[in-house]
């Protein structure tokens, strides 16, 4: 329902929704009850099949839609026991925040109740949707935590298993604390431990000894992406002398889009006016990132270290005891049912530790459990509505230690020119440090996570000298601040460093210039694989095969982008990928045979060991498979040339060829609905290590830039519309406009469209 009016139970005045002809609604409200109310309206109107997933997949109910083929989802969430969670959650929260909750929560159930007919989904799936309650707001909550963490330490089990079956040198190796790309706003960057040398550890004589079963490396996969960028300048730096924002979150595409933007209006609460745009996120009443006219703020995710993988140490001959500081304790058992449409429900029993739930075993046989923040009650609330309220840098930084969430790099700007970052979330005290896996000092008093540090404790950078602030799921701060928020698999700090210097030349800034940085499609990172690709080619004796031949024609370009026409990038990143897996497989050999079933994936900072050994070509370290460094490498060009030249006719793929955008609905796989319910599929421009980050179904969620105060200057894109619903007017409107990156407006337009939401008369 876009026009007209409609009574809405439990409002305390009436509430205006105008939309423009995006469908991006100004909500105008007297009371943040009324205006979380009204959200709830609107979000179960647009967006509740996309509300209805994100509660069930952090509860672990999808199988109860879906049947079967959610069952696994459902088993490894169901462990967390999230709803349990977020129950206990919603009984702790501030008696302000839970009225809010429940205004939302009555919001969104009138709003499915005064749909003609339910959303689509449902009709396919031959299911009613279930109403809401005010703990799936926190579920949804929990969801993204999901998203954005290790939920099982799968980092700290590798972490933890090549530690112990590597020597301790090639295990630093391997695992680098830096890399020449780091890019920190404190601290600098972090030298990477040296190849170990051949009295040490001589791997291809080691190699020789023995037969590998799997000496050939699996078919190339490349890294996962990871996302968000965001930056902000100084008032000195920017053309109005306030401060400017840029946010990039990237994450998992999908129809319809993560986030609804609105703008929020709301008269005298708190003895101020307040006038909020930007995004929010469906299924609670919360502003994710946006401007309130003094402050502007956005994150990126932060990759610390917020989940621990335990050992437990069992009693002797009794595996449901283990060893706590207070001697052996009996593991807890619980039973959860598991509802499967079209079967019958399953009992899932999950054993607990004190620490978290038992996850499954090492290579040893031990039993290990896992600790995740998400699982802790009072690491979440819905504080972010403060955000709502600051009125410059200094009260947003002083806000974020008290807001639960998952942990993100907080950039803001304000009106008055100053700009500031830190952590956003609650940060646990680690006493014992960050060490994977650690087998029985978790069982020893003063080991573990111990309450939470105290907001003075917060790393944090205020107005910098150099006028800019940047993050990009890098490494961002050195000691005593990394101390505290650890490694949870930080990006290697290629996409922050080319950031960082995009934005040094940046004087007198407006907002068009951070669109130019956000579309910056340049592969800096690889232009040296470039150089050692030609360098192959260029070699003296070297067999110039036509393929090569068609390579160094290619190669030749110097400006390398990952642009779509280019046949150059598609190349350079499938040789250096082949050389990764390559070696990353012969590197771990000794860890894949003591367990077979070990699938190598280390941590994105593995590129300082590569770039070490394709730099220092230790022949120690070299697969016996091949007789010098050279043959490997050329081995590796060869097999890229020949997987691009996929017709034989001397053609290289390019990289929109390659870099297809398939951003897909829940239910757009059945074939005659995919047309209707998908968004259109092209070829992309962009990659993982630059700041234009785009994958097949990941990638920027949402893309703006805004000074506060002077929002009516910002740009704003989305990867899709407003609405969940392809018969909808605002299914698809901004989709081609963020593909091309052509700017639409960061506020809402000329209206089109009004509804007043009235109080019910008594």
């Amino acid at each position: 329902m876009t026009d007209g009016s409609l009574q809405l139970a439990g409002l305390n005045a009436p509430v205006t929704i105008k939309r423009d002809r995006l469908g991006v609604p100004e909500i105008t409200a007297w009371s943040l009850e009324d205006l979380a109310r009204a959200l709830g309206f609107l979000h179960a109107q647009e967006r509740f099949f996309q509300m209805d997933l994100q509660r069930r997949s952090a509860a672990g109910e999808l199988s109860e839609l879906f049947g079967s083929r959610a069952l696994d989802h459902d088993r490894k969430m169901r462990i967390h026991r999230l709803r349990q969670v977020a129950e206990q959650i919603l009984a702790d929260l501030k008696a302000d925040h839970r009225r809010m909750l429940e205004a939302y929560t009555d919001g969104v159930n009138a709003g499915l109740g005064a749909l003609s007919v339910n959303p689509f989904e449902y009709l396919l799936l031959r299911q009613p949707p279930r109403p809401w309650f005010a703990e799936d707001s926190l579920l949804v909550v929990l969801a993204m935590y999901a998203d954005l963490q290790d939920e099982n330490a799968d980092a700290d089990a590798e972490r933890g298993y090549l530690r112990s079956t590597l020597p301790a040198p090639m295990y630093r190796f391997l695992f680098p604390e830096g890399s020449q790309w780091d890019a920190p706003l404190t601290g600098s960057a972090i030298k990477p431990a040296p190849p170990p040398a051949a009295d040490v550890y001589n791997l291809r004589a080691l190699a020789e000894n023995f037969q590998d079963a799997d000496s050939q490396a699996p078919e190339y996969q490349p890294e996962i992406p990871v996302g968000s960028n965001n930056w902000a300048l100084a008032g000195h730096r920017t053309a109005h002398g306030g401060g400017m924002l840029a946010s990039d979150m990237h994450l998992r595409q999908r129809v319809p889009v993560v986030w609804y933007r609105a703008r929020f209006k709301v008269s005298n609460v708190r003895g101020r006016n307040l006038d909020i745009t930007g995004v929010t996120l469906p299924g609670t009443p919360l502003m994710i990132a946006g401007s309130n006219g003094r402050v502007a703020w956005a994150y990126t995710n932060s990759y610390g270290d917020w989940t621990d993988r335990v050992i437990l140490e069992s009693q002797p001959g009794n595996e449901g005891r283990y060893r706590t500081p207070d001697g052996y304790r009996d593991l807890d058992i619980h039973h959860e049912r598991i509802r499967i449409k079209g079967s019958e429900d399953v009992i899932l029993e999950v054993r607990s530790s004190r620490w978290g739930p038992v996850i499954g075993r090492d290579y040893q046989g031990r039993l290990q459990t896992v600790h995740w923040i998400a699982a802790m009650p009072e690491a979440t609330n819905v504080r972010l509505l403060e955000m709502m309220f600051a009125d410059n840098v200094h009260e947003a930084l002083r806000i974020a230690p008290e807001i639960g969430m998952p942990h993100q790099n907080l950039v803001v700007a304000d009106a008055d020119g100053n700009i500031g970052w830190t952590i956003i979330g609650k940060i646990p005290r680690r006493d014992g440090g960050f060490d994977p896996l650690l087998p029985a000092s978790w069982a020893d008093s003063g080991t573990g996570w111990n309450g939470w540090i105290s907001s003075r404790e917060y790393p944090r950078v205020v107005n910098p000298v150099s006028g800019q602030i940047w993050s990009a799921n890098a490494r961002i701060v050195g000691e005593p601040g990394l101390a505290l928020i650890g490694d949870g698999g930080y990006g290697l700090g290629a996409r922050s460093k080319q950031i960082r210097d995009d934005l040094v030349p940046l004087q007198d800034a407006t907002p068009g210039d951070f669109l130019k940085v956000q579309l910056d499609d340049r592969a800096l990172f690889l232009d040296p694989w470039r150089n050692l690709a030609l360098e192959l080619l260029d070699q003296p004796g070297e067999k110039n095969t036509t393929q090569r031949q068609l390579a160094a024609s290619v190669l030749a370009d110097t400006d390398l982008r990952a642009s779509t026409e280019s046949q150059a990038y598609p190349l350079v990143r499938k040789f250096r990928h082949l050389c990764l897996s390559r070696l990353r497989h012969f590197l771990t050999l000794e860890a894949r045979r003591a367990d077979p079933d070990y699938q190598p994936r280390l941590t994105r900072k593995f590129e300082g060991a590569l770039w070490q050994l394709v730099e220092k070509r230790p022949q120690h370290l070299l697969d016996p498979q091949y007789e010098s460094w050279a043959d490997f490498l050329l081995t590796a060009l060869d097999d890229a040339i020949a997987s691009l030249d996929t017709d034989g006719d001397g053609q290289l793929e390019t990289w929109g060829d390659h870099n297809v955008v398939r951003i897909n609905h829940p239910l757009g796989a059945i074939p005659v609905l995919g047309p209707y319910l998908n968004m259109p599929s092209y070829g992309a421009a962009g990659d993982t290590f630059m700041p234009r980050v785009q994958a097949e179904n990941f990638g920027t969620s949402e893309r703006f830039a805004v000074a506060p105060g002077r929002e009516a200057e910002g740009y704003f894109h989305m990867p899709g519309g407003q609405s969940g619903h392809p018969l909808s007017d605002y299914y698809r409107l901004g989709f081609r406009a963020w593909a091309a990156g052509e700017p639409l407006p960061f506020l809402p337009g000329e209206t089109v469209h009004t509804l007043e939401l009235l109080p019910v008369q008594r």
